[in-house]
């Protein structure tokens, strides 16, 4: 069983298509302090390859990434840059 994760804020992109769960999260990162850890929810499968490439781009840490029953579920850690 993995850790618990203490997630800071939440970020429901349910019914979104590309490209809105990646620009809702990017504006949802920008309202946390670093360190903070946002948890994001998607319907969208676009958004496994975009969660990804968002973190390598930004510095920001994906903690988690994962798939239940339809839904994407990713923890971002804000980076301190």
């Amino acid at each position: 069983m993995k850790e618990e994760i203490q997630v800071d804020k939440e970020l429901d992109c349910r019914g979104l298509k590309c490209p809105m769960p990646i620009l809702r999260t990017k504006m949802a990162v920008e309202e946390i302090r670093a360190g903070q850890v946002l948890k994001v929810t998607a319907t969208d499968k676009g958004s496994k390859p975009d969660m990804q490439a968002f973190s390598e781009r930004t510095g920001h840490e994906l903690l988690s990434a994962e798939e239940k029953d339809g839904l994407f579920i990713y923890y971002i850690r804000k980076s301190a840059r």
